[in-house]
């Protein structure tokens, strides 16, 4: 992983504000677009344009450094600069599709910096322009070379560096200054594009120019201080560069006609007091640049890696030496520049980094936004001047200009990360640290319930809140099994079990259970929580779990549990029985005799049995109406049952017995009245018998699935006579379901 603390740098190795975020920020921001591109820009936007074009590229670029800088300070920042800060706010999924594409645009942009040196080194000397490959690819493997080498000698080249560019710069406004002409001036106030050029092929041209602001944040791990250097050090860099551009907008269409802007490249050289400053600033600039985003690179690949998203990455996770280079990461990032190098030119490179960026810069301020609107306890920036519209502002800037500058390319660049985001989703990675994808569930679903607390409650909206009483899950697997199948799709289910016993004594089985639980409701892969409660007497237990468990308006409305094996505990089930209608929640106790076991607290249940449990039996799903009062709920639990695709190829049927032939028409017609008003398709049979009611019922359902019977909660005293009733009704049978219906719903909604 990338946070191991053996991977850090030692602190002697480690830079500070001005070398390690300022100093590469800005000599990345202010490279080869600036020298070779920015007069063009000029030239084709006219000065009020092209400062608008920096405006606004200024504008995304400086909101993303807010969020960039928010979430900075917010967290421990390690190697991986934006992949590591959007991963571990924005999940796996997105963190890896993000891996893959910033490294890409690092890496190619190494190419674009080479190919602007060599097209400036060819300008120079033009006898060198029939040999701009092979100037190039040694310029590619000496910028691999100095950063084989290690960070800490090249960052001290960058301070040389920024040294020439600043007298380059000097030498340009110098000369600019002297050359000033009103009539440019006034010319160069309105555009000149060239045939099929506009704003925003401008703005894609130049945006480049300004991505640079990554170059700090990628070398977070190798900062004393990331969380204080980033903030400071980018933002630093985005206001100086910014002042720059801006002036050099100006004094380029001062000084030099539109033309002379667009078709000479070198045109900055050309107004320089002293050119062979601009001709080594230029040199510098380039390849700074190229040295900032080959270092960045394979820092990100190498965060990436190490979180083994893709375990065929895992090679390039390495680092080497004291400060943990990533040697193998820097030799891809050079090969996949040489082959951009190859095929590519400066023109047609420029726009794919500002779609790859944008998207970068995109998800960072989503990831902002959604830290601050969640209000997750964690995020606590240090740097205060992020707010969510900012971060908001950023998000739709950036993926709102890629498609101004160009639908077709955006729209490709965001199916190429969907595409990535769904491959890491399909394998089902698990991420290995927090984000913040948690906290967005949290604060949906806290606001979900107080509105659904506020909402006026009405029984067409009832849903199956079942609590079942299901032991560890092993010892009963049909009861959350079938708890599983009534809710699934439609309601809620929780699996509870009561300890006995005192809590401080039995906390140690209270999580060894509720463990089991969790452990059963995965392997099983059911939805449904666990729920396990502490109690001297298991009725307490009960009376807790179902008082207690829950919150709002999603408190369990039903309970499942399962018939007693024997009469010797009838008087306990009725008892609870009696218990739980107190509370006003339906009843539903299960009569399984391929499940009557010797003991219900065992766990020998196998995972054969469990198996078994899941095979969907074949025949009807009976439900025996005796009236509206336990009907209504046993039709929809029926229809509930049938709507699980296993259960599809059962039908539900509603059965009646009377004992004279002049009540069937009667009969019939209502519940076809109540399948139209219900919307419920089942079918209705009238059994026409003077037999015993018994023993219609298990002749008629004998080959049915399931069968649903009700009952009613007894009488303190009438235990055992319930139990009697119910065993001789329900017979043979080898699935019921005993329903006592609390209310609380309707079919004719």
């Amino acid at each position: 992983m990338s946070g191991s603390s053996k991977n850090d740098l030692t602190g002697s190795t480690k830079f500070g504000t001005f070398g390690g975020v300022f100093t590469p920020c800005t000599l990345t921001i202010l490279g080869v677009i600036m020298f070779l591109r920015f007069g063009q820009v000029v030239g084709q936007s006219g000065i009020y344009t092209a400062v608008l074009i920096v405006l606004a590229a200024k504008t995304i670029t400086t909101l993303t450094t807010l969020s960039l800088s928010a979430i900075a300070s917010n967290t421990r920042v390690k190697g991986g600069g934006a992949y590591y800060l959007i991963s571990r706010s924005l999940g796996v999924e997105f963190g890896g599709a993000i891996g893959v594409l910033f490294f890409a645009a690092q890496a190619i942009s190494v190419a674009m910096y080479i190919i602007g040196f060599t097209e400036a080194l060819a300008a120079t000397f033009p006898s060198m322009a029939d040999n701009a490959m092979a100037i190039s690819t040694l310029v590619n493997l000496i910028t691999f070379v100095c950063v084989y080498i290690g960070a800490g000698w090249t960052i001290k080249v960058q301070y040389f560096i920024l040294a020439i560019l600043a007298a380059a710069l000097g030498s340009f406004y110098a000369g600019a200054i002297a050359d000033f002409n009103p009539e440019y001036l006034q010319t160069n106030l309105q555009p000149s594009f060239l045939e099929g050029e506009n704003t925003f092929t401008m703005f894609a041209l130049f945006f480049p120019a300004v991505t640079g602001i990554m170059a700090g944040a990628n070398m977070s791990g190798d900062l004393a201080n990331p969380s204080k250097s980033i903030p400071r050090g980018t933002l630093a860099a985005v206001v100086v560069t910014g002042v720059v551009y801006l002036s050099q907008a100006f004094l380029l269409g001062c000084a030099r006609p539109a033309e002379e802007l667009i078709g000479n490249n070198m045109v900055i050289r050309d107004i320089a007091v002293w050119p062979m400053l601009i001709t080594a600033g230029v040199f510098a600039a380039t390849l700074s640049s190229a040295l900032g985003s080959m270092m960045g690179a394979p820092r990100i690949l190498q965060a990436f890696a190490r979180d083994e998203i893709f375990t065929s990455l895992k090679f390039f996770g390495a680092g080497s030496g004291l400060s943990n280079e990533p040697r193998r990461a820097t030799v891809l990032t050079f090969a996949i520049a040489q082959v951009c190098i190859v095929f590519g030119d400066l023109n047609a490179i420029a726009p794919i980094i500002t779609m790859f960026f944008m998207i970068t810069y995109g998800l960072l301020n989503l990831a902002t936004f959604y830290e601050s609107v969640t209000r997750n306890p964690s995020y606590r920036p240090t740097f205060k001047y992020s707010h969510w519209i900012t971060s908001l502002l950023g998000m739709i800037g950036c993926f709102g200009v890629m498609f101004l500058i160009n639908g077709v390319w955006a729209t490709m660049s965001l199916l190429f990360i969907g595409a990535i985001y769904w491959f890491i989703r399909s394998k089902e990675v698990e991420a290995r640290w927090g984000n913040l994808q948690s906290g967005v569930i949290f604060e949906r679903a806290r606001k979900a319930l107080l509105k659904l607390e506020d909402e006026v409650y009405h029984p067409k909206n009832w849903r199956p809140i079942v609590m079942a009483l299901s032991g560890s899950g092993w010892t009963r697997p049909h009861i959350p099994i079938y708890g599983h199948w009534l809710t699934s799709g439609h309601g809620i289910l929780s699996l509870a079990h009561v300890v006995t016993g005192d809590l401080e004594e039995q906390s140690v089985l209270r999580d060894r259970y509720e463990k089991l639980l969790r452990s059963f409701i995965k392997r099983e892969e059911i939805d449904a929580f666990p729920a396990v409660a502490c109690a001297e007497y298991v009725s307490d237990g009960i009376e807790s779990l179902i008082q207690c468990h829950g919150i709002g308006g999603l408190r369990p409305n039903t309970v499942l549990l399962g018939w007693p094996r024997d009469e010797s505990k009838a008087d306990s089930f009725g008892a609870t029985v009696r218990l739980i209608a107190r509370t006003k929640r339906s009843i539903l106790a299960a009569r399984f005799l391929s499940h009557r076991e010797d003991d219900e607290d065992s766990e020998k249940s196998t995972a054969t049995s469990t198996a078994e449990h899941w095979t969907v039996p074949r025949g009807t799903i009976d439900v025996w109406w005796r009236g509206m009062e336990n009907g209504e709920l046993m039709l929809l639990l029926a229809h509930l049952l049938h709507r699980n695709p296993e259960w599809r190829a059962n039908s539900v049927r509603v059965l009646r017995v009377v004992q004279n032939e002049q009540a069937k028409a009667e009969i019939i017609k209502h519940m076809q009245e109540i399948a139209a008003s219900a919307r419920i398709h089942f079918d209705t049979e009238v059994v026409i018998s003077d037999e015993p009611v018994p023993k219609v019922i298990h002749a008629t359902s004998r080959n049915a699935s399931l069968v649903l019977l009700g009952f009613q909660t007894p009488e303190e005293g009438q235990e055992a006579a319930m139990y009697h009733s119910l065993e001789l009704l329900a017979g043979d049978l080898p699935r019921v379901i005993m329903v006592d219906s609390a209310g609380g719903m309707t079919l004719e909604s």
